[in-house]
């Protein structure tokens, strides 16, 4: 087999995606997700451009559940090597968290970003309101998989099973957008939720990684706006 096989611009448009799912959420999206996602008319389309990669090898499909990609060995350990090291640098800092205002670092000076932790948000107020910032953290940024805004104090045990739990701390990077697949903070109406996004073509679902809580749908008719990605995990043992 050729060790760099030659894609279409659209096989290799959904290996990136297969790929950055994985690194990202740790697993592959499903066919429906792909559609969604690159603007199929259906799960067939993507089937199609799936098995096509299969042939030439930079994918192997397993049957029988609707999440069946996965990456063949030297590509699947790179990724699991760097989101291991991610996952490191996150229980460090998880570890580390101190009950003052500001977080204790090993070395002095080695603090260059400093955040704002977000409580509760009042209905209809922007999220980073001066009335909503409890106080600031003083963090080292490469900490974090990309660079957070603010630090978000997280309510309850939606997501329970991904590890972010009621009281923890979740570095939030500000934005309008996300994939399928990543956690994000939402408001719908007056509330603030953090919830796994999922857009489909009619409306989008928010989903909770916690068997007793249900998903949230998300239809046109309601105010609805992401307020950001979350990019890392502080949690509060004090």
């Amino acid at each position: 087999m050729d060790a760099s096989p030659k894609l279409t611009a659209r096989q290799q448009q959904i290996f990136d995606l297969v790929r950055q799912s994985i690194e990202e959420t740790g697993a592959p999206p499903t066919r429906a997700e792909i559609a969604a996602e690159l603007g199929f008319k259906s799960a067939n389309a993507a089937e199609e451009h799936l098995q096509a990669l299969a042939r030439k090898g930079v994918i192997e499909l397993v049957g029988g559940t609707s999440r069946g990609i996965r990456l063949p060995g030297a590509a699947l350990k790179a990724l699991n090597r760097a989101r291991e090291m991610r996952e490191s640098m996150r229980e460090t800092l998880r570890d580390s968290l101190s009950s003052d205002a500001q977080f204790a670092l090993p070395i002095p000076g080695l603090a260059q970003l400093t955040l704002p932790l977000v409580g509760r948000v009042a209905a209809g107020a922007p999220i980073l309101a001066q009335e909503h910032i409890e106080q600031q953290y003083s963090v080292e940024p490469s900490l974090f998989a990309r660079k957070p805004d603010y630090l978000l104090r997280v309510r309850g045990q939606s997501m329970r099973d991904v590890g972010i739990m009621d009281g923890d701390l979740l570095a939030v990077q500000k934005c309008a957008e996300a994939k399928n697949g990543q956690i994000v903070v939402a408001r719908i109406g007056d509330e603030v939720t953090v919830k796994r996004f999922r857009k489909e073509r009619q409306h989008i679902t928010l989903l909770p990684e916690n068997p007793d809580f249900q998903p949230i749908v998300v239809t046109g008719d309601e105010p609805f706006a992401i307020e950001g990605l979350a990019v890392g995990l502080i949690r509060n043992q004090f």
